[in-house]
């Protein structure tokens, strides 16, 4: 894609100034409040991820989990396989389309989240306490809109993916 004649001078913006670099040291930082939690529940990240998702539906495709966790195919089938084997998922062929599956959480899954829910909302509140409630929620706002603001915040049904 050919640049403007004026964009060919500008210099390169300062590392300190990389929104995705901010967004990674953010998530970093984040994730640093939750992994110990996650941990002592003997969970993953990622799996923790996929098992948000499905408390949102009764049951999802396959794809409609990877939208949601922004976790690849090949990851989240290695995921699901693990959780099956934990007995936290059921995968099931969807009706009518025997190569296509549905995934639900097991009794068991839900238990688990209903546990380490408490600490999670704890962890949520030591945040927003440190970042203050309102740059809390500006901060849900702008995170939220920004995907919707570079064209990339639709998932596989057209909802926006925040």
């Amino acid at each position: 894609m050919p640049l403007p004649p004026d964009a060919a001078r500008e210099p390169l913006r300062d590392f300190s100034r990389s929104l995705p670099m901010l967004l990674l040291r953010s998530h970093q930082a984040v994730m640093a409040e939750f992994r110990p939690v996650l941990r002592a529940h003997g969970i993953t990240e990622q799996q923790w991820r996929v098992l948000r998702a499905l408390s949102t539906a009764p049951a999802l495709r396959i794809g409609q989990v990877a939208e949601l966790t922004l976790i690849s195919g090949p990851s989240l089938t290695r995921i699901l396989k693990a959780l099956e084997r934990r007995g936290l998922v059921d995968r099931r062929a969807e009706p009518g389309d025997q190569r296509a599956a549905r995934i639900s959480m097991t009794a068991s899954a839900r238990r688990l989240i209903a546990t380490v829910a408490p600490h999670s909302e704890a962890r949520y509140r030591s945040i927003a306490r440190r970042l203050g409630e309102r740059d809390m929620e500006q901060l849900y706002r702008l995170l939220a809109s920004l995907p919707d603001k570079l064209g990339r915040g639709r998932d596989a049904r057209g909802q926006s993916a925040a």
